[in-house]
């Protein structure tokens, strides 16, 4: 019989917010008071202090991470005709923005170490029809930028960053946000800066871009009522901004103790005993990770067998993601089969996220610790290293948190 624990969540949003409730309170209390309810006064401090963060010219707040993919296409024009590479192991809004506004995505395939897409593929699937990339920086670290951004040098393509879940992560000393031409994030409640709703945000340092971004999420009309473009209902609520805007300055702190708990995890996984089938995350050198998930590979076809035994423990976990893009239903008219994408498919049947987030107590993680080791102990052997550093060819930052650049 299992030993009676209180559970241990893979997350638990209100232990995050809860130490912050009378000041996010005041701050609510402050948008009804004034009544500005749409584009409020907490909507441009935001956009700015994210600018800032983010160490660009331009923040743009919109009404979801989703719509921070789809609005740069559209201000970009990209449509029927054009194609867009991006990675096939990543959330579905990645590949349904290109899908929306008309244009083909092309799923490249991932790097087997870090799970980011593999330039060396990108190059491959280059095609004078190609008009953006769309790396996805997963898991919370960045992806290869400096290969990616000389491809797209060489090739004139704008490059598009998809930091939803890398908030406050960086590439050679540099922040996410500002590696591109454009950088889309996500405010999701689950994300390391969670609103309490939907929410999300565009950076740039194109101005031309920035105008038309910001018509675009106001139906494109500039000033009211003068319609230059077709855009859409996209503004980040000023409630979320409000929000938001109070949480802000603690997320360096909680990605910090993000980072002792996937050290902690990484030196207890390089132990003999789980040598065999479980690997650790793989961290470039020369990026920094938020840790969003601290993402193990499960070898051996035993992946469904440890998220079991972890939740028969009630302790949480999660498999992000199932089934690659390429292979989806609704992607099925472009081609793709089973063996396109090799690395992105053998994540897909190995990969279980384990509990980081800052609010997990010490108790908490020896719990999942201690699990993962009575099943390494069993029938089932596991295999697993420390989140090493790998050099990847170029040198960078690899502090413990990231530097902004100068805006």
């Amino acid at each position: 019989m299992l030993a009676k624990n209180p559970p241990v969540p893979l997350l638990d949003v209100n232990r995050q917010n809860a130490p912050l409730t009378d000041e996010i309170n005041s701050a609510l209390a402050e948008v009804t008071s004034t009544g500005a309810f749409i584009q409020g006064p907490a909507c441009a401090q935001f956009e700015r202090a994210m600018a800032d963060y983010c160490g660009t010219k331009h923040a743009i707040g919109c009404a979801s991470g989703s719509d921070a993919l789809l609005l740069p296409l559209m201000a970009m024009g990209i449509g029927p005709g054009d194609e867009v590479i991006l990675p096939s192991f990543t959330f579905f809004a990645t590949a349904g923005a290109v899908w929306r506004v008309g244009a083909t995505p092309v799923f490249a395939d991932i790097l087997p170490t870090t799970f980011n897409i593999d330039p060396a593929d990108i190059a491959r699937r280059i095609t004078p029809r190609t008009k953006a990339i769309i790396p996805v920086h997963l898991f919370g670290q960045a992806a290869d930028m400096a290969a990616i951004n000389e491809l797209a040098v060489r090739h004139k393509l704008k490059v598009i960053e998809d930091a939803a879940q890398a908030i406050g992560a960086a590439f050679a000393g540099r922040m996410v946000g500002g590696l591109g031409t454009l950088a889309a994030f996500s405010f999701y409640p689950t994300k390391n800066l969670g609103g309490f709703g939907d929410g999300g945000l565009i950076t740039t340092d194109d101005e031309e871009l920035a105008e038309l971004l910001r018509q675009h999420r106001n139906h494109g009309q500039h000033p009211r009522y003068y319609h230059h473009v077709v855009g859409t209902n996209s503004r980040l609520d000023t409630m979320q901004a409000a929000v938001l805007s109070v949480k802000l300055p603690h997320l360096d702190r909680w990605a910090a103790v993000r980072q002792e708990h996937a050290a902690r995890y990484s030196e207890q996984l390089a132990s003999d005993q789980f040598a065999g089938t479980l690997v650790a995350p793989v961290i470039d050198e020369r990026a920094t990770s938020v840790w969003n998930q601290f993402t193990i590979r499960v070898v051996g076809g035993r992946r469904d067998a440890l998220q079991t035994f972890l939740s028969e423990r009630q302790i949480g976990s999660a498999v992000y993601y199932p089934v690659p893009l390429h292979l989806q239903p609704c992607f099925a008219e472009l081609g793709y089969k089973t063996g396109d994408l090799p690395h992105s498919e053998q994540a897909a049947k190995e990969v279980l996220s384990l509990p980081v987030y800052a609010e997990l107590t010490t108790d908490e993680q020896t719990r999942v610790i201690e699990a993962l080791s009575e099943f390494a102990s069993g029938d089932v052997r596991l295999a697993g290293g420390p989140a090493r550093t790998v050099d990847f060819g170029a040198s960078g930052a690899n502090s413990d948190l990231p530097t902004r650049r100068a805006g």
